[in-house]
């Protein structure tokens, strides 16, 4: 064996192994051609599909089958020789066979007799060789030439002629087309395709020609697929058009007048609509504001109320509290012997003015008053002080101004807050005269009851501690004299000429 300078033998199997494989389908192997372009077959003729084998070579040994969407049934089958008739659909058996005598070149040619609608479409022609099969697609187009047009006047329309145009045979769906004398189109008015049994269109198309000097009217019927076309012409006489009497011609001029001024008013009383939907509708929305502003300023009002009640309410919890940061408390004393024993004895109270002998509680502080200030009277300044009252139905308590002659209790000034069961007053009096006396109402009873003065402001404050609540205050009073705190559960002893 020659060897190849600098080629080893490793190198030179894979180059005989790759010249092998390419000459083995050049010796074996086949393919099949179709033609490039549809064939075109009018309805009723022989048409002719080839298929060819490539290379050239002998399909006599071939298993040779044309068929259509599926292998069988087919169309035709070729096998050892001869045609077998046993998987031929049944539309083809006696119109098909394989043309001439060339399957010793490898040229074989479906021949379909008296093509029909049905056949149009795609053919394959495959071929087996042991293994080995290949196929090819061939398209067929058939072609239906109808009936020359039939065009006829039918009646009056609309002002006009309507014309008919009608043809049956064609395949596939035809084109219609309307023209005037000079090749004008026109088009139809309507237009209508139905299939048969055989699958030929039937065409029909109407035309309304309104121009008298129109003349002649020509209907074409046109096959999509060859151009091929046929035409019928139908002349119009001018009388055969309907004639428009005077009192027409002159409606069909003021017609267009009057629908022009009957759309002018129309807008106008649009126009108007619309402007009075708008003021009522910017009326409604005013009035919506309004309401909505009425409502806002009720609930502001509403609110302000709730804020400063709630303002009242705070600051009657904080003021008692606020006051004795800002006042000096008084050194008093409740005589609880006298006061418990009166308040657990209910016949205690009719005695004690004769019970209660002590100097410096009747005619010092007042008659039967029950607390005992231990400091000099009060004559400036602020003081406040705390009582007790716990669940005493009658009390009276508050401030009295020592008169200027001490001896005369009978002209010393009160201001009190009493009590006498459920009802609760203020006074301002002296034992001969009242100059005050104002009812109270109290929700909840006091046990316990703070009291400020501003000897300088001329004020006197109550404050229930039960609830953090303000009872009432004496105003602008006037002070001259000495104040002393007063303390009695007794309600005022008023003589007959000072009662309202």
């Amino acid at each position: 064996m020659v060897g190849f300078p600098g080629c080893s033998a490793g190198f030179l199997l894979p180059l005989f192994l790759l010249q092998v494989s390419t000459w083995c389908p050049a010796a074996s192997g086949f393919s099949v051609k179709g033609p490039a372009e549809p064939i075109l077959v009018l309805l009723g003729a022989d048409a002719t599909l080839p298929c060819q084998l490539s290379p050239q070579q002998s399909a006599a040994r071939m298993h040779i089958r044309w068929y259509r969407a599926r292998l069988s049934p087919a169309v035709l089958v070729y096998q050892n020789g001869q045609e077998q008739g046993g998987e031929q659909m049944l539309e083809y058996r006696g119109r098909t066979e394989l043309v001439g005598d060339s399957t010793g070149k490898g040229t074989v040619a479906l021949l379909i007799h008296h093509v029909r609608a049905s056949d149009d479409g795609q053919y394959r022609c495959h071929f087996k060789d042991g293994h080995i099969s290949q196929e090819a697609t061939v398209e067929l187009h058939v072609i239906g030439l109808g009936s020359a047009p039939h065009v006829h006047m039918t009646g009056l329309e609309d002002g006009g002629i309507r014309v008919l145009c009608s043809s049956g045979g064609w395949f596939p769906k035809p084109k219609v087309q309307w023209s005037g004398m000079v090749g004008v189109k026109l088009p139809s008015l309507s237009e209508s395709q139905t299939q048969d049994g055989d699958g030929l269109f039937y065409v029909e198309a109407s035309l309304v020609v309104m121009d008298s000097s129109l003349g002649n009217v020509t209907c074409s019927i046109q096959n999509p697929l060859s151009g091929q076309e046929k035409v019928s012409t139908i002349f119009l006489p001018e009388p055969f058009f309907p004639r428009m009497s005077p009192w027409r011609i002159a409606l069909a001029g003021t017609l267009p007048v009057l629908a022009v001024l009957l759309m002018g008013i129309s807008y106008t009383g649009w126009r108007e609509h619309q402007a009075k939907e708008r003021a009522v509708k910017k009326r409604k929305k005013e009035s919506d504001e309004r309401d909505q502003m009425k409502k806002e300023k009720e609930m502001a009002v509403t609110d302000k109320v709730k804020l400063e009640e709630e303002l009242e309410r705070r600051k009657a919890l904080y003021a008692a509290d606020w006051r004795k940061e800002q006042f000096q408390p008084a050194l008093v004393t409740v005589n609880h012997k006298m006061f418990c024993q009166n308040n657990s004895d209910p016949e205690g109270k009719e005695n004690l003015r004769e019970e209660t002998e002590d100097p410096s509680l009747s005619n010092k502080q007042g008659d039967c008053n029950l607390i005992t200030l231990h400091q000099e009277a009060f004559t400036l300044g602020r003081h406040y002080w705390e009582i007790d009252i716990e669940d005493t139905d009658e009390w009276t308590l508050g401030i009295y101004e020592e008169p200027t002659d001490s001896n005369d209790l009978q002209k010393a000034k009160f201001k009190v807050l009493e009590r006498k069961g459920n009802k609760y007053r203020a006074l301002a009096c002296c034992l001969q005269a009242v100059s005050l006396e104002k009812p109270l109402l109290i929700e909840k009873c006091p046990q316990k009851i703070m009291i400020f003065l501003d000897y300088e402001d001329g004020d006197i404050s109550f404050y229930n501690m039960t609830d953090d609540t303000h009872i009432f205050s004496f105003t602008q009073a006037i002070f001259s004299g000495s104040l002393y705190p007063y303390f009695k559960l007794r309600s005022m002893d008023l003589s007959a000429s000072a009662q309202y």
